[in-house]
C-alpha cells in the first residue's frame, strides 16, 4: 500500500517531545494550546508532556484538558500532578533576589520530574514555557536544521527589543543573547534559559539534568554567585545549571540571536 508524500517524509524527521511545566498559567492556556496547533511540524512526530504544580487558579483541569485536546492528533501526550509546596509571599516580584535560590530550585525539580516520566523513545526535547505566546510556526524546523545538540532561540518582550530571558549567557553572564546580535546568525553560549530550549534526548538520557542546586564549582564557566545567597559559592541553577553540567559532558550551547520569540509581558 503506498503511503502519502507527508508521512513517507516524517519517516525521515526525528520526533519530538515538547514538555512544559505549568503554575498559575489558566489564563494561558488558549494561547499556548493554539500555537501547539499551528506548529507545521509533522503532528505524528510530537508528543506532549505538562506537569502542573502549586496552581490556585484551576489550571491542574484547564491543562489536563489541554493534554486530551491534542492528544487526538499528536503522537501521545501526558499530563502529571506534582505540587512542591512553593508559593511567593503575595504581592512580591517571583524575580527578587533572595527568592531565586529557592524558586529556582523547585523550578528545576519540576523539570526534572516532567523529563523523567514523560521522555520515551523521541530523538530531542524542546522545553516550552507556557507564557512564550509567540513563535515561528516552523519553530522545531528551523531549531532541529542546526543540529546542535542544546540550541535556544532568543526571547524578548517585543521583537527587535532587549532580551528577556536573561539566563542565556556567556562569559559569566557579561553577554546577554542581545550583546550577540552582531556575532552572526548562530553563537556559543555558557548558560541557557528554558522559555524555548531544544535539547538532543540522549543527553537528558546520558544523565544531564536542571541542577536543583549550586552546579560547578570546579568548571571554569560558571559564576561566583551573590545575589542568592550570604556566602559566596560558585555554581550555577536550573537552566544555567543545566548549561554548566553539559559542557562538563562535552556539550556545547548554542543561541540563535535574531530567531525571537515573544514572551508576555508580566
Amino acid at each position: 500500500m503506498n503511503e502519502t508524500p507527508s508521512r513517507e517524509a516524517s519517516k525521515a524527521q526525528p520526533k519530538v517531545l515538547l514538555l512544559s511545566p505549568v503554575k498559575n498559567a489558566a489564563d494561558l492556556a488558549d494561547t499556548y494550546c493554539r500555537n501547539l496547533e499551528n506548529l507545521s511540524y509533522p503532528r505524528e512526530l510530537l508528543s506532549l508532556g505538562l506537569l502542573e504544580s502549586d496552581s490556585r487558579d484551576g489550571s491542574q483541569t484547564i491543562y489536563r484538558d489541554v493534554a486530551e485536546r491534542l492528544g487526538r492528533t499528536f503522537r501521545r501526550t501526558g499530563f502529571w500532578k506534582k505540587d512542591f509546596n512553593f508559593r511567593m509571599p503575595p504581592q512580591l516580584s517571583r524575580w527578587l533576589p533572595q527568592f531565586q535560590s529557592a524558586r529556582r530550585s523547585i523550578l528545576a525539580k519540576s523539570r526534572n520530574h516532567l523529563l523523567f516520566h514523560a521522555l520515551d523513545d523521541e530523538d530531542w526535547v524542546l522545553w516550552l514555557d507556557v507564557d512564550v505566546i509567540e513563535y515561528p510556526h516552523d519553530l522545531i524546523q528551523t531549531l532541529l536544521s542546526y543540529d546542535k545538540d542544546i540550541l535556544q532561540p532568543h526571547c524578548v518582550l517585543e521583537y527587535g527589543g532587549p532580551t528577556f530571558d536573561m539566563n542565556a549567557w556567556r562569559d559569566h553572564g557579561r553577554y546577554s543573547m542581545d550583546d550577540l546580535r552582531d556575532e552572526g546568525e548562530i553563537v556559543p553560549l555558557d548558560a541557557v534559559g528554558g522559555t524555548v530550549l531544544l535539547v538532543r534526548a540522549d543527553l537528558h538520557r546520558d544523565g544531564l539534568i536542571f541542577p536543583p542546586y549550586f552546579y560547578g564549582e570546579r568548571n571554569a564557566r560558571a559564576r561566583l554567585e551573590k545575589e542568592y545567597i550570604d556566602t559566596p559559592l560558585y555554581g550555577e541553577i536550573e537552566t544555567e545549571g543545566l548549561g554548566i553540567m553539559a559542557s562538563d559532558m562535552g556539550a556545547l550551547c548554542w543561541g540563535l540571536p535574531h530567531l525571537e520569540v515573544k514572551h508576555r509581558n508580566k
